[in-house]
């Protein structure tokens, strides 16, 4: 048995918790129910705990978790308050639930730890919005959650506390890591100094590749995602962006033929510095070393400019400028990621230099306080294009409508009717529906088994014997077997603690059955009618919108550079729009799998690169410097663009098959090589736009 145990859960982590949260709800029932005789209490602070403790999702440390239970209790308070006012009446307790449900869930957006808790928020408001209306009641009510969160935050420090999880920090200190490797063994192998190099690198990509992919969204829990809308937590996930889109050009760089190649000492030099860049990158966020600095970066970047314009251009096939703009992209985005760890780390960075019609910058974010962060997190996802406004709309819909229901109906024990909704109720109508069958089966027999438990004549003591049993396997059962069983042992637990607090039948087992089934009907038609694609619908039409932003991008850039025009608005309405679809992203990793089709990752980063490609262009090119190719840069600019607006199209029409662009090669191009150093120029958005191709070749996932 405990062999199997440990197999289905590592380390024991969920039995602990299931244990940990027994002992705090029993000695929290059996303390006001039998020592204070407080019946009105009782309930509180046992399903207080089930609230923090089992329907809740706190992150960190033990003492991190403590600290966050306790500074969750005024929000508590007013919750028990609210739904203990409230419920005077039918249609106020349905308003209140409809506004808080919404207010409650749509707080998720400031980070994974609100989403995290929004669940629990949400049993502190239903459990008090239903009769009776008791007012005089409230400080006793009010006792419990404050009895129970107490007694919960104790047991995370002392009572088999959980291992700290491994840090954010630390996995993308172990990407950086292998990046600086990666690059440390280019820069070898440009230089001469290890002829091996390329072999080197080699053997260094996959495990580099596996420490990037281990800061992807779906390979971390909710809670340990840096998507706050706090300046650390951004400035960490455009670091981890940034490491993925410079592994994806560390093959390219090896890929070069740097025997033919111009100013290719000045290449390596740059790549080095890059190197050791993103190694005091990673040492600072290991703790081993200083915040780093961007002039090291910045310089070296200067320096290989210049080195690169002693050597002129002017005749040489374009072919041998490819290795030198490789380097100098790839520099650039080192210089962008140590920009992103200073903002991590509350170090100053330059001001900013984005003009003034080009803002939002790519870190505007550093230069805002905390309050407007945040209130811009909260307004950029007031749409019905925000997933987060989509699922707190319809949890809160949800909610209101079975709240209302419930009081019009005169449904007994309507509380088990919310509850139900906030167990079964996903993100897309067929998730929704995947969940009835368990819970609904698992239901039924549990409360058969608390029928038979409740008709039989026996002394209550046994009820109280009995429970903590159940409530520790019953808590354990779900994460392990599944929502049938948890579904099965939660009506048995919730027919013994109604039994304790008020005189009971075997009745009470037949309305858990109606209310489960009253609920799991609300969730369902609430679900169909409310978004039923979810997030992956949403994220169709995100990902979509934002490569359709690109398309746009890369026409723009290559207007200003070979045009000589301004910035337009592109550029910011992408940096908007890929931010909602990496939020779509994230709500999708949560559903269950869905067929494959579209690599997503792979798509978020097709668009992320033609942005970053372009402010980095735009900042280091001269505007208007290539006009005498401008019919090369046309077509072959018309070629990119229409690629990325065919996959925006295939994405908007859920056309996973149609994704991908086109895999003919790109257009057949006569290239000037009079144009003096403005060749190099020429060179850089070339490797750009020929980077950006390759990028819409990997947009379709294979089985």
């Amino acid at each position: 048995m405990l062999a199997w145990l440990r197999r289905r859960d590592p380390g024991l982590i969920t039995v602990r918790r299931a244990a940990r949260v027994t002992v705090v709800a029993c000695v929290g029932f059996y303390l006001t129910r039998y020592v204070l005789g407080n019946p009105g209490m009782a309930p509180y602070a046992l399903f207080t705990v089930i609230a923090l403790g089992l329907l809740s999702q706190i992150s960190g440390s033990p003492g991190q978790r403590a600290r966050t239970l306790l500074g969750v209790l005024p929000v508590g308070w007013l919750l028990v308050t609210l739904g203990t006012l409230l419920s005077f009446n039918t249609w106020a307790a349905a308003a209140g639930m409809f506004v808080l449900g919404f207010l409650v869930s749509f707080a998720g957006v400031g980070g994974p730890r609100l989403v995290g808790l929004a669940a629990g928020g949400q049993l502190l408001y239903i459990l008090p919005c239903f009769p009776p209306y008791d007012p005089g009641g409230l400080g006793w009510r009010l006792a419990g959650v404050t009895l129970a969160v107490l007694l919960l935050a104790g047991a995370e420090l002392v009572l088999w506390p959980d291992a700290p999880p491994v840090r954010y920090r630390t996995r993308l200190a172990a990407a950086i890591s292998g990046l600086s490797a990666c690059l440390t063994a280019v820069a070898d192998s440009w230089s001469g100094d290890d002829p091996a190099g390329r072999e080197r690198l080699a053997a260094l990509l996959p495990e580099a590749t596996a420490a990037a992919d281990a800061l992807r969204p779906s390979q971390l829990p909710p809670t340990q995602r840096p998507a706050s809308a706090g300046k650390r937590d951004r400035a960490l996930s455009s670091t981890a962006a940034t490491v993925r889109l410079l592994l994806g050009r560390v093959a390219d760089l090896n890929a070069e033929d740097e025997h033919v190649a111009v100013a290719v000492p000045a290449a390596a030099a740059l790549v080095r510095e890059a190197a050791g860049c993103a190694e005091a990158a990673a040492a600072w966020l290991r703790g081993e070393g200083p915040v780093p600095d961007t002039k090291t970066m910045s310089g070296a970047l200067q320096t290989f400019r210049m080195r690169r314009l002693n050597t002129d251009p002017e005749g040489l096939p374009p072919e041998r400028l490819r290795l030198g703009s490789l380097a100098l992209s790839l520099g650039e985005w080192v210089l962008s990621m140590v920009t992103a760890i200073r903002i991590a780390a509350g170090a100053p960075i330059h001001p900013d230099s984005t003009p003034s019609e080009a803002r939002p910058g790519p870190f505007w974010y550093a230069y805002e306080s905390t309050g407007r962060l945040w209130w811009h997190r909260l307004r950029e996802n007031l749409t019905p294009r925000s997933v987060h406004f989509q699922g707190a709309l319809r949890l809160a819909a949800a909610l209101a409508t079975a709240r209302l229901l419930s009081g019009i109906l005169d449904v007994s024990h309507g509380f088990w009717v919310l509850l139900t909704i906030l167990t079964v109720l996903r993100t897309s109508a067929a998730a929704t529906r995947s969940t009835l069958r368990p819970a609904l089966v698992g239901t039924v027999i549990g409360s058969i088994v608390a029928a038979g438990l409740l008709f039989i004549p026996v002394d209550p003591l046994w009820y109280a014997v009995l429970l903590p049993v159940l409530m520790l396997v019953g808590f354990a059962a779900g994460p392990l077997l599944g929502l049938g069983w948890s579904q099965g042992f939660l009506s048995v637990t919730i027919a013994l603690i109604f039994a304790q607090v008020s005189p009971v039948d075997w009745r009470l087992a037949e309305t858990r059955i109606l209310d489960v089934a009253f609920g799991a009907v609300i969730g369902v038609v609430i679900g169909l009618f409310a978004w039923p694609r979810g997030a992956s619908g949403e994220l169709h039409r995100a990902t979509g919108i934002f490569l359709a932003d690109a398309a746009r991008v890369v026409r723009d850039t290559v207007d200003v550079l070979a045009h000589g025009k301004h910035p337009g608005p592109a550029l910011p309405r992408a940096r908007s729009d890929g931010m909602l679809a990496e939020a779509s992203y994230a709500l999708f990793q949560s559903e269950p799998a869905h067929p494959v089709g579209v690599d997503w990752q792979a798509t978020l980063v097709a668009g992320h690169h033609a942005v970053r490609g372009a402010e980095a262009l735009i900042k280091s090119c001269p505007s208007g410097g290539l006009l005498p190719c401008v019919t090369e840069l046309t077509v072959s600019t018309s070629d990119v663009a229409g690629r990325y607006e065919h996959a925006a199209l295939a994405l908007l029409l859920r056309d996973p098959a149609a994704a991908a662009a086109a895999t003919d090669g790109p257009p057949s191009l006569s290239w000037p090589d009079n144009l003096g150093r403005d060749l190099y120029h020429l060179a850089d958005l070339r490797v750009w736009l020929d980077g950006l191709r390759d990028d819409l070749t990997r947009l379709h996932a294979s089985a």
